[in-house]
This record gives structure tokens, C-alpha cells and sequence, in this order.
């Protein structure tokens, strides 16, 4: 059985040490194939779109630009290639606006070799990767980001949509819900719609179980 193909990868960094020093690195491993380098955000846009590599190795900070446009750009120039971030820069919306720029992964340039080597691999292969430093602080992000939309949605709810939502929570029927607040069916009907556009939900089980989930907010 033939051997894979090398996975090709372009350099990106504005530090030439440190193009230099990742280029003698990763050439100890036949698996990969440096291609190409950029020293700024325009030439890591131009040469990614003239070479289209496997894998973009992407600083975050340019001297004309930054990691997250660039990123942003070859979303759709280049869907192929596969943007690893690899930076010395940590910070909770650095790494929240590269997962949202498009970027399958993040690295602090504090990697080892072989968890480098490891981190191309898997985003070769599809996989998303972030570094165990910032790994936690992200989940936290993602869940208060969650957390807030959630309450967002509940706030959008008139007080008696939420009564009426209530209601549906207890399990009751549209036409038990109208004989409590004093409403026609139609009425109910029309609140139980309004309730489920303003959720994003689709089916009154839905809406019941969100309730569930956030009664404080009620």
C-alpha cells in the first residue's frame, strides 16, 4: 500500500527566527512538507491562494493586519486549507474570535515538537484542536456566551407569554391555559406561537422543556 502524501504546509509568522526555526523543525518529519512562507498578512493571503496548502500555520499579530481576517478571507478563497493558529498571544478573545474567524485550531508557540507535529495531523484529518492552556477558559466562555443568549430570549417574552409558557410547563392544554388566564383558545394559540418564535423553538415539548431548564429566569 503506498505511502500517504506529505501534508503541505505554509509557514506564516512576521518573526523570521521563528519562521526559520519551525521550518528546521518540521522538516525532521517526512509526514509534512513546508511549502511556502509569509512574513505579513497580505503574502499569507496571496501565497496561501497561489500554493494552497493543507494546513496554514497562522501568527495571530501581522505588522499589517492580523491572523483573524486573514483567516476570515480564505473561508472561502481557499475552504481546503485547514488554518492552525500558533501564537504567544492567550487571551480569552483572541482564542474566541479565532474559533469564530474559522480557524480549526489554536497554539501557544510553547508547544512541544511532537504536540505540534500531533496538532497539524489532526486538523489535517478534520479535527478541530485547542491548546490545554486555554482549553478551559473557552468552555467557560462558550457556557456564560450560552448562558446569556438564553436569558436574552426569556427577556423578549411579554408577562404573559411567560404565563402562558408557564402554563405549558405544568403540561396543561391550550384550552385549560385560556380557561386560567381568562383567554380564547385562538388567543392562547396565538401567545404559544409568539412563545416559540422568540425561543427559536419548534414544538411545545420544547418550549416546556426550556422552562424547565431556566425557571429562575421566568
Amino acid at each position: 500500500m503506498p505511502d500517504s502524501p506529505a501534508i503541505r504546509v505554509l509557514l506564516a509568522d512576521d518573526h523570521e527566527m521563528v519562521r526559520v526555526g519551525l521550518t528546521a523543525l518540521l522538516k525532521r518529519y517526512p509526514a509534512l512538507e513546508i511549502v511556502g512562507e509569509a512574513a505579513n498578512a497580505h503574502q499569507a493571503l496571496v501565497e496561501t491562494q497561489r500554493l494552497r496548502p493543507d494546513v496554514l500555520l497562522l501568527d495571530v499579530r501581522f505588522p499589517d493586519g492580523n491572523g483573524f481576517d486573514v483567516c476570515r478571507r480564505l473561508q472561502n478563497a481557499v475552504p481546503d486549507t485547514r488554518v492552525l493558529i500558533l501564537t504567544s498571544v492567550a487571551t480569552d478573545d483572541t482564542v474566541f474570535e479565532a474559533i469564530a474567524a474559522g480557524a480549526a485550531g489554536y497554539l501557544l508557540k510553547e508547544i512541544d515538537a511532537t504536540g505540534l507535529v500531533n496538532a497539524i495531523e489532526r486538523v489535517h484529518a478534520g479535527q478541530s484542536i485547542l491548546d490545554p492552556a486555554v482549553t478551559a477558559r473557552v468552555m467557560t466562555r462558550v457556557r456564560t456566551f450560552s448562558e446569556k443568549t438564553e436569558k436574552d430570549k426569556l427577556s423578549s417574552l411579554s408577562a404573559q407569554e411567560r404565563r402562558v409558557l408557564a402554563l405549558v410547563a405544568e403540561g396543561k392544554t391550550n384550552k385549560e391555559i385560556a380557561a386560567d388566564l381568562g383567554l380564547s383558545d385562538k388567543t392562547v394559540k396565538n401567545y404559544l406561537s409568539n412563545v416559540l418564535d422568540k425561543l427559536q423553538l419548534s414544538r411545545r415539548a420544547q418550549a416546556a422543556a426550556f422552562y424547565a431548564q431556566n425557571p429562575g429566569q421566568s
